[in-house]
């Protein structure tokens, strides 16, 4: 049950834990998108921009949404689209790999935060993966992966 002794975890999984989950996987997009010889444009959160850090746009409203842009890839091939597409989810599990690694070998303690940053994490990739368009008509990473599958195209933005 959620009471009032639960509301400064909230606050801390609300403000902090979920926008590291999100940096995380547009991190895992711009990687791939760079290793491809993309040009990239990402952004976490949404509303009105507060600052710029190279090809990072922080919004104010930081603690929801992100995407990423790609453009003239240098390996133009269909496994590359999916490749990004996939690696926002593939860096996000391999954080909660590391984590458990660490915690595993002592290494790093056994807390609710790393408890609660896995939990969200796997929430990211399972929604991620998902196909659908959100209400903007954007698709999720699942959606195109899959419209780069069947239809050969690579969609933009990437959540």
């Amino acid at each position: 049950m959620f009471t009032l002794s639960d509301i400064p975890m909230f606050l801390i999984n609300f403000f902090l834990i979920l926008p590291i989950v999100q940096l995380v996987h547009e991190a895992g997009h711009v990687f791939t998108a760079r290793l491809f010889g993309g040009k990239i444009k990402f952004c976490i959160g949404t509303g009105e921009t507060l600052f710029h850090l190279g090809a990072l746009e922080v919004k104010k409203k930081y603690f929801m949404e992100g995407w990423c842009q790609y453009e003239e890839l240098t390996y133009n091939k269909t496994w590359a689209h999916v490749a990004i597409y996939a690696a926002g989810s593939i860096f996000n599990f391999a954080v909660i790999l590391i984590i458990n690694f660490l915690i595993n070998f002592d290494i790093m303690p056994a807390t609710l935060f790393f408890y609660q940053y896995s939990y969200f994490s796997v929430y990211f990739i399972f929604f991620s993966l998902m196909p659908y368009r959100n209400g903007s008509g954007n698709p999720s990473d699942g959606r195109a992966i899959f419209d780069v599958l069947r239809y050969g195209k690579a969609e933009d933005p990437i959540d």
